[in-house]
């Protein structure tokens, strides 16, 4: 069995922590094969949405790993969700299912709580992810309220400085959410620190976009 795991942007922990939630669902033998084009991200940052060049470039990451003979592949990045969301059609005909990581973390935020924090350090981010929630909120049939935390100046400071601006941060919104959700698979590694220090349900993607991953495959027949 042979996955795709589709990076705009990564750091060593996020890798480290999606190939190992995925391996968890999947198990050792798993192939991994990998495809990362920070320009995406770039781009997409600097024009404050998803302009055609990045898309483009994305669906043709997903193509590439087609081509490649993955059996199903993961998108890890919120920012360009609704690319993965756009490319289902051709997904679905190919035979290889795109799998959002975010998807089945913003459902379970509407089943946990009616006010929701969305922690993010890009606005590219946070909007997306918002976005998601409040389709999940519509496809569960519940009112859910979303509170803005966009953690200025974290992106690329090293763990224990982003975990100390990610703690600052969380306090500003705690008294006010019921679940707070981390819009970037990267901030993973702090999730059961903000958990047991606010008494807050604490959400973050890897575990359920892999998670997700292997019921893809599962409905594919392939395991």
């Amino acid at each position: 069995m042979k996955v795709g795991l589709i990076y705009t942007s990564t750091t060593p922990e996020l890798i480290e922590l999606v190939e190992q939630e995925v391996k968890k669902q999947l198990g050792d033998d798993v192939e991994l094969y990998s495809l990362q084009d920070p320009s995406i991200l770039a781009d997409v940052r600097a024009a404050g949405y998803v302009t055609t060049a990045p898309a483009a470039r994305l669906i043709g990451m997903y193509m590439k790993a087609a081509e490649e003979g993955v059996d199903a592949m993961l998108n890890l990045c919120s920012s360009v969700g609704e690319v993965a969301d756009s490319a289902q059609d051709v997904a679905k005909y190919i035979g290889v299912p795109i799998v959002r990581v975010d998807e089945e973390m913003c459902r379970e935020a509407v089943r946990k709580g009616q006010r929701i924090g969305v922690m993010a350090t890009l606005p590219t981010t946070l909007e997306p992810t918002k976005g998601t929630i409040l389709r999940m909120a519509r496809e569960c049939n519940r009112h859910v309220e979303l509170v803005d935390c966009l953690v200025d100046g974290a992106f690329g400071l090293d763990q224990d400085q982003f975990k100390a601006r990610m703690t600052e941060m969380a306090g500003t919104i705690a008294d006010r959410v019921d679940v707070i959700v981390f819009a970037q698979g990267s901030m993973a590694y702090c999730e059961q620190y903000i958990a047991d220090k606010f008494g807050k349900v604490v959400l973050s993607s890897p575990r359920f976009g892999a998670a997700e991953l292997k019921k893809a495959l599962e409905k594919k027949g392939t395991i």
